[in-house]
């Protein structure tokens, strides 16, 4: 049975990490599902990029989705966290064994519905630690999975924080398979000149 993926996009998301949430799951088979947060479909990301959301949150709130994944970026991750549904919707797909997935800014939404009491978690320097759940422990790491709640720190960790969510849906050899096809190992060695 595929696997489904949300991918929730407020005005003012961080594109980086979105279109990476995007592609990444798709390359991996995962049928991911863009939604809006109201009627206006078309998305303009934290740097004007504009983005085209497939559905609205409305349309799929009763949907059951293996991962809720969130992009940061500012003003979204605020957005995100001021929607109530999505906070039900994160709370119901872990209680269906699901995961519930933040990166940079929006990991403060699983904050706010209270998937972080007692959690190991990360996001981008300064958002959750000033405004930790209870018990919670904020870890410096690029990617932080603490059961069915990943979290991760910013852009730069978007293809980590992918490859983490098809492991977890898929399997190590999916995300080897994704993996290799990104050359990463390339980009490591840096540009010669």
């Amino acid at each position: 049975m595929t696997k489904r993926a949300l991918v929730p996009l407020a005005q003012g998301c961080e594109e980086l990490e979105a279109v990476t949430l995007i592609d990444l799951l798709t390359r991996a088979g995962v049928e991911v599902v863009t939604a809006s947060l109201d009627e206006e479909r078309l998305i303009t990301a934290s740097r004007g990029v504009q983005l085209v959301a497939q559905t609205t949150l409305a349309e799929v709130e009763s949907d059951r989705f293996d991962v809720i994944a969130l992009p940061g970026g500012l003003p979204g991750a605020n957005h995100l966290n001021a929607d109530l549904r999505l906070q039900r919707m994160l709370q119901q797909t872990v209680q269906q064994g699901g995961y519930s997935a933040a990166i940079c800014a929006a990991p403060k939404v699983l904050v706010t519905a209270g998937l972080l009491a007692g959690k190991k978690a990360t996001s981008f320097p300064g958002v959750i630690e000033n405004q930790p759940a209870e018990n919670m422990t904020f870890v410096d790491a690029a990617v932080v999975q603490d059961g069915q709640i990943v979290t991760s720190k910013g852009p730069g960790t978007a293809i980590a924080f992918a490859l983490t969510l098809i492991e977890n849906l898929l399997g190590s050899e999916k995300r080897n398979e994704v993996e290799s096809g990104l050359q990463l190992s390339e980009a490591v060695d840096a540009a010669v000149f």
